[in-house]
């Protein structure tokens, strides 16, 4: 399953490859993109695990960026 998201409060540029390498480390992910100036993410993963690996994608995005609201 591919997905695309809008992200609102995205600031941090360079934070965008940390969260990136941290989700793309997750097991199942298949692909993930996350695009600053377009404000999206794209995530890739099994239907089975799909809601299992964005709940821990949210968790790396607050990690870094914990005022960004990910919005389907």
């Amino acid at each position: 399953m591919k997905k695309t998201y809008k992200l609102q409060n995205l600031d941090c540029a360079n934070c965008i490859s940390k969260i990136e390498d941290g989700i793309k480390k997750l097991p199942e992910v298949t692909d993930v993109k996350v695009n600053f100036m377009g404000q999206k993410l794209i995530l890739e993963a099994p239907d089975d695990k799909f809601n299992a690996v964005f709940n821990e994608a949210k968790k790396i995005f607050n990690k870094f960026e914990p005022d960004v609201t990910i919005e389907a």
